[in-house]
């Protein structure tokens, strides 16, 4: 008897903490899927993810357990970490370098200076100052920023440059959600912006005065190339432009690609500058534009330029001096010279 009740009391202390193990194994499995509700997506760390990863290898449940991310997500890290593996197990000895410290330095120092910066743009920079290097070095030592990359654009009108000119509109939202137009009138030669102007209510009239601003004292192109906006349709604008001796061409409907160089610079407006700033109103985007535009014209190298800016820079030698930079924009770009 004493024999049954022993064996009765076994079995219910061990009923008993198995009862209080399930209780605890649901209790903390309800609390992490309260977590997981409300944590959308969880800090993990590496040595997290490693943890799962031998765990995944090691327990056939582990799928059953897993409840902060997807099993799916687990076998990512494991690939991740086997590419990561096979990348330093398949590594190439250190050789000498083949580009000097300098040299090195200075590309990471110019992509550190300028994060919307890529290959081709420090390229330019540096064979402005004198230095014959590939871009593929560039892009080896330059720091990695996670930006957009930058678009290409190809040519058009190649005929008749020097004698064509394009405008165009676009909007710039302030920080009271007010609406700008800025005109801007450039000159496909040299891709010089020979006039900008900023207006809230923009009208024919109005922009058949920046036409005139735009080209004084007969200095009016031949050709003038625009797109289909309402604005010219007055008849003021189009008297106003005929009696300059200018002729209209017209893109056409919903091709902006007909208008390349406007449509370039207005990109390189929004990328390079106001992509960056919160505008507060008309007069501080005019001040913003100006400072630009001194920039644009004075350093910003162009490809269709001969990898030079529309007022062209002189090459430096690297045995001038010192490597100096010249902030525009409150240091969102600089442009990079040689010290005498």
């Amino acid at each position: 008897m004493s024999i049954l009740h022993t064996v009765t009391a076994l079995f219910k202390a061990f009923l008993v903490e198995r009862t209080s193990l399930a209780a605890e194994n649901m209790a903390l499995r309800h609390q992490l899927g309260v977590l997981g509700r409300s944590i959308k997506r969880p800090n993990l760390r590496k040595r997290d993810r490693i943890l799962w990863i031998w765990l995944s290898r090691l327990w056939r449940g582990w799928r059953s357990a897993l409840l902060i991310v997807r099993p799916e997500t687990v076998v990512k890290w494991h690939r991740q970490g086997f590419r990561l593996y096979w990348r330093w197990k398949s590594r190439k000895k250190p050789g000498r370098a083949t580009v000097e410290r300098d040299m090195q330095r200075l590309i990471r120092r110019m992509s550190q200076e300028n994060p919307t910066w890529g290959a081709p743009r420090i390229l330019y920079e540096l064979l402005l100052l004198g230095y014959d290097v590939a871009q593929s070095t560039v892009a080896k030592y330059m720091v990695r920023h996670p930006k957009p990359s930058s678009q290409t654009w190809r040519s058009f009108l190649k005929n008749h440059m020097t004698q064509t000119a394009a405008i165009d509109f676009f909007t710039v939202a302030t920080v009271t959600f007010r609406v700008l137009s800025c005109l801007v009138v450039l000159r496909h030669h040299r891709r010089q912006v020979l006039h900008f102007n900023i207006t809230p209510n923009p009208t024919a009239e109005w922009a058949a005065r920046q036409i005139t601003q735009a080209f004084p004292y007969n200095s009016a192109p031949r050709f003038l190339v625009r797109d289909r906006d309402g604005i010219y349709d007055g008849d003021i604008f189009r008297r106003r432009v005929k009696n300059m001796g200018i002729e209209e061409i017209l893109t056409a409907y919903r091709s902006p690609w007909q208008n390349p160089y406007a449509e370039r610079l207005i990109g390189s407006i929004r990328r390079d500058c106001l992509d960056h700033v919160v505008v507060l109103n008309e007069d501080h985007l005019r001040r913003i534009l100006t400072e630009y535009f001194r920039y644009y014209h004075q350093a910003r190298a162009h490809l269709s330029l001969d990898r030079n800016s529309p007022i062209p820079r002189p090459v430096h030698p690297p045995q001038d001096g010192k490597v100096i930079a010249r902030p525009y924009l409150g240091g969102l770009h600089h442009c990079y010279t040689r010290a005498a």
